[in-house]
């Protein structure tokens, strides 16, 4: 009896890892439907890069990286769109939605952590994932994972103090 086809790996890949990518876009973006866009772009170079995804030894950290990738070309873009709004005299402040202050205040905090410290809060405390597992994706060993997570408290902490009730 033949293994599955290419096409049926695919769909169990897409199954068993698209609420997990989605709640890791989710920390990464702080929007979740920003966050279910980078997955269904990651998933598509998944599909264009069907053999390296389906050799990866963990196709979902494969995706992973495909997807903090996206994230992070989307971010670069945006902060280049907003300085030319910015220059622009037509660009109108976008309206975003309501949010509590204290979640303003925790996600400004975290955006103004160094990018690995903010990659590694989030995927720990946002997309739960255990110490190892960061370590795999971010391509770091697990004693710097820690260290990341240490001393991005030690710096939330101190930025927070006052902030958040």
């Amino acid at each position: 009896m033949d293994g599955p086809s290419e096409r049926e790996r695919l769909d169990e890949i897409f199954r068993a890892c698209y609420g997990r990518l989605v709640i890791t876009g989710y920390a990464l973006t702080g929007n979740i439907t920003e966050a279910q866009d980078v997955v269904a772009e990651a998933f598509m170079r998944g599909v264009a890069h069907r053999s390296t995804l389906l050799a990866a030894d963990s196709p979902e950290a494969w995706l992973r990286t495909v997807l903090r990738n996206v994230v992070r070309r989307r971010w670069r873009r945006s902060r280049q769109l907003v300085a030319l709004l910015r220059q622009s005299a037509a660009g109108a402040p976008v309206a975003e939605p309501e949010l509590s202050p204290d979640r303003v205040a925790v996600m400004a905090a975290i955006g103004r952590l160094p990018a690995a410290q903010r990659d590694t809060v989030a995927l720990f405390y946002i997309a739960d994932l255990p110490v190892n597992e960061i370590a795999a994706t971010l391509g770091v060993p697990v004693g710097t994972v820690k260290a990341r997570l240490s001393r991005a408290r030690a710096a939330l902490s101190l930025d927070l103090k006052d902030t958040v009730s």
